[in-house]
């Protein structure tokens, strides 16, 4: 800065007097609550110069003429899948649920459409979409009956800056998944004022009375959850051995046949409250106190342990059992 143009500065004390004026009710009561997307769209930034001088009587201020510039609306939004991890089902299951949060990370209030995608390439197998649906209690968990059944442009999902809402997915899973596969469930929200390139504009169109703008994420954001196949199958195989009282093993009135019932998990799923059964055959008596589970006996009474010996039948609970495990059940007859 020149000499002459410091002397200008100091005599005429020039400055700047900033002012901020709410164009939302939330800044005009007061609101200092920060935002990710900065100033709130509609606020009238103002600027008014003064310049001071001295004259013949003293100091003398005049004002410029005010420069008001209304902050436009940026249009963004984030999808995030907020499921921990791939979700276990199994085939032919219904309304099996994928949970997202979306966000508005702009900086007015926008509605969001949202579209789901259960047919992206890349993964086993596509689920039949059933239904979006909002948490409308917002507790994080699709509770049927309570939470709200979205309808594209009817209840689009209105959100203020920084302001989320949980979306679910409900998909049917086909019956012919296999064990192991996977399917990709994407749900995608538009801004419905516009998205495209950063940078578009859509004159007047903003929240507050200004443009909207296109911010980073196009206005357009996706993310996916997986389902997994869990699946698990049973093979029951029954063998017998015989012994004769005679120390042989021919099959005589009074020879104790010994049946063995192997059950065999494979998948990588369980199966629950999976039960053996099995009638004692005609022209034969049931040993009492015969049935075992893995070697060790159990009572014939309907009582704490897993077995049990009614109508002529033995019966043996084995509770949830998970793929790659077998469970053997024995039990005694004789002939009559």
């Amino acid at each position: 800065m020149t000499e002459p143009e410091k002397t200008f500065a100091y005599r005429c004390g020039v400055r700047k007097t900033f002012a901020l004026i709410a164009g939302v009710s939330s800044l005009a009561l007061g609101a200092t609550s920060a935002h990710a997307a900065g100033t709130l769209a509609g606020t009238d930034i103002i600027n008014i110069a003064k310049a001071t001088y001295d004259g013949p009587d003293g100091p003398v201020e005049v004002d410029s003429n005010p420069v008001t510039i209304k902050v436009d609306e940026l249009l963004d939004v984030t999808v995030v899948s907020s499921d921990p991890g791939d979700i276990a089902t199994d085939p032919a299951a219904t309304a099996q649920v994928t949970t997202y949060q979306v966000t508005n990370t702009g900086n007015g209030e926008e509605a969001f459409t949202l579209t789901a995608d259960t047919a992206k390439g890349g993964d086993e197998f596509d689920t039949v979409f059933e239904q979006i649906v909002l948490d409308t209690n917002g507790n994080g968990v699709y509770d049927p009956g309570v939470d709200t059944i979205y309808t594209a442009g009817a209840n689009d999902p209105v959100l203020k800056p920084d302001e989320s809402v949980t979306v679910f997915i409900l998909s049917t899973i086909p019956a012919d998944a296999a064990d192991g596969e996977r399917a990709e469930i994407e749900l995608s929200a538009v801004a419905v004022t516009g998205s495209g390139v950063p940078g578009t504009t859509f004159a007047g169109a903003g929240d507050g009375g200004g443009d909207a703008v296109v911010g980073s994420t196009g206005a357009d954001d996706e993310d996916s959850g997986f389902f997994v196949i869990q699946a698990a199958k049973i093979t029951l195989v029954k063998s017998a051995t015989v012994v004769d009282p005679f120390g042989g093993d021919q099959p005589v009135p009074g020879s104790t046949i010994t049946y063995q019932l192997v059950a065999t998990i494979t998948g990588t799923g369980s199966l629950s409250n999976l039960a053996i059964a099995d009638d004692v055959p005609a022209d034969t008596t049931y040993v009492a106190e015969s049935i075992t589970l893995e070697g060790a006996g159990l009572s014939d009474a309907a009582d704490a342990d897993a077995g049990a010996f009614t109508s002529n039948a033995i019966g043996v609970a084995l509770g949830t059992v998970p793929g790659g495990q077998t469970r053997t059940v024995t039990f005694k007859v004789t002939i009559n």
